[in-house]
């Protein structure tokens, strides 16, 4: 089991293959919230193998959705195979979608990368974020709650947030 600690300071034990089966936890933090009147939380933690030549870091994060839905999402590099849990060499960073008005805000953590390191492609209602520099690589395909204009878009980088605006595609006249 790793001790991980939530943003308002509870520990969440997670064992790696609680990971994925662990939802009593998560229920129970999502419980905590709900109790505590929190809109988010998250829990994270880090897993070393091999003398340290193989880290799987892992976490999630849970807020509340429109009509008090909670929201869960996960990152890190530790992936779910038919198998069993693997670390990847690629992290999925965590992300949050924010829809204003007439456009989108994509808020991504990509700490220990550079600014030039980070490719964006926004096609449709997708938005692939990739980042690669010698000590860590993230991917993710973001689905957005809309389609976007891929011309429109605007990001900005500081302390490991992008943050990428992105306007929504205006519906053809007809």
């Amino acid at each position: 089991m790793v001790g991980a600690r939530d943003k308002g300071g509870a520990s969440v034990e997670i064992g790696l293959g609680g990971l994925f089966k662990g939802i009593g936890s998560l229920l129970d933090l999502v419980s905590k919230m709900a109790e505590e009147g929190k809109e988010e939380a998250s829990a994270s933690g880090q897993v070393e193998a091999l003398g340290g030549k193989l880290k799987g870091v892992y976490g999630f994060s849970v807020r509340v959705g429109l009509g008090g839905t909670p929201v869960i999402e996960q990152f890190g590099n530790i992936q779910e195979t038919e198998a069993g849990p693997v670390v990847a060499e690629t992290r999925e960073p965590l992300v949050d979608v924010l829809e204003e008005g007439d456009h989108l805000t994509v808020v991504v953590e990509l700490p220990g990368v550079d600014e030039k390191d980070i490719q964006l492609r926004a096609e449709g209602d997708i938005l692939e974020v990739s980042a690669a520099s010698r000590a860590r690589k993230y991917h993710k395909e973001v689905l957005l709650p809309a389609p976007v204009d891929p011309a429109s878009l605007k990001s900005a980088y500081r302390n490991g947030v992008l943050e990428v605006t992105l306007a929504k595609r205006k519906p053809a006249a007809g």
